[in-house]
């Protein structure tokens, strides 16, 4: 397993290396100047020297090989140095956003413990929801719960976060006035007070993003024990004399677990982009609010990194499922 996973981290190298390049001279033939905001009254002369300073108008083989460098090796010794105090990247130049004209992965910091409260725990309320329910389901075929869990898995998966969203402010903020209807990310968790705000202001985005993914989540598992729950171990078991409880719990869910890894991995990246809807209904000042407004000013630097980092994690998850293959089936070896 060792192997197998330090020859994947290996291979995810050239990988991430042409989807950068792709990201990045996708963004080098949209159209976008970062002097386009900035006062008609600026001379020429200083209007060209800024976008020098910016690194507009570079070809892509100096520009692309110097962001690169900024990513992998500046960033991190930056990071070093905040850590530890060194000074290893004093004098780096470092990759500035256009919009702010402050370094791209000092905003993306900023900005990441919003986007990771919200949606880290969307996600594992989300999983901890749809695993009971898929496992209850499929054992209680065509019941009165499998059909309503059908019937508000459909409905939730089909509905999209725009829609939800607004839907779940109308009732829960302005008819019964239960929540605040936007998020507010200077919000500090001090005392009891404050904490039960912070819960308060997350309950409704949060749920929105469960919905989604409960759903998803809970059809996959429901499929996937039905597949289970008729084959021949399962029968074998039960003739052994083990409990249903027994059965169902260690011998079906552990095989059941296999395909559904796929799903709840490579979900993690993909709730990202839902997050970005998500987080322009509730104002959430996260991640994908800041990729919004970046493509709205043309924030190129901003929208490269921000894209990059959602491959990263593409890729990374993609590893850690395969490796869970190998834990849940003792039959996958990686030789």
């Amino acid at each position: 397993m060792l192997q197998y996973t330090t020859r994947r981290l290996i291979m995810s190298v050239p990988t991430l290396l042409f989807i950068s390049l792709v990201i990045f001279l996708l963004l080098k033939l949209a159209p976008g100047d970062p002097m386009a905001s900035q006062p008609l009254t600026i001379p020429p002369d200083v209007r060209e020297r800024m976008r020098e300073a910016l690194g507009v108008g570079q070809p892509w083989y100096v520009a692309f090989p110097k962001w690169l460098y900024q990513f992998f090796v500046v960033e991190p010794l930056h990071f070093v140095d905040t850590i530890f105090g060194t000074a290893y990247g004093e004098g780096q130049q470092r990759a500035i956003s256009w919009q702010t004209r402050s370094p791209v992965m000092d905003i993306v910091v900023q900005r990441l413990p919003q986007t990771l409260w919200v949606v880290g725990t969307a996600y594992v309320v989300a999983i901890l929801i749809a695993l009971p329910i898929g496992i209850y389901s499929a054992y209680r075929q065509y019941s009165w719960f499998d059909q309503a869990g059908t019937f508000v898995t459909m409905v939730g998966f089909s509905v999209p976060p725009f829609f939800s969203g607004v839907l779940v402010i109308v009732i829960f903020s302005v008819q019964l006035g239960w929540f605040p209807s936007i998020y507010d990310t200077t919000h500090r968790v001090v005392d009891w007070d404050s904490f039960v705000y912070q819960l308060q202001q997350m309950i409704m985005p949060v749920m929105v993003l469960a919905l989604q993914i409960t759903s998803q989540l809970s059809r996959f598992m429901r499929a996937s024990v039905l597949d289970n729950l008729n084959q021949d171990y399962v029968r074998t078991a039960r003739a052994k004399g083990l409990t249903e409880r027994a059965v169902v719990l260690v011998h079906v869910l552990r095989n059941s677990m296999i395909p559904v890894v796929t799903v709840i991995a490579l979900g993690i990246p993909a709730i990202f982009g839902g997050a970005i809807i998500t987080e322009q209904v509730f104002k959430v000042n996260g991640i994908g609010q800041l990729l919004i407004t970046s493509i709205q000013a043309n924030d190129l630097p901003m929208v490269q990194t921000l894209t990059f980092v959602f491959a990263i994690l593409i890729v990374l998850f993609n590893l850690i499922a395969d490796v869970l293959y190998g834990i849940l089936d003792p039959r996958i070896r990686y030789d």
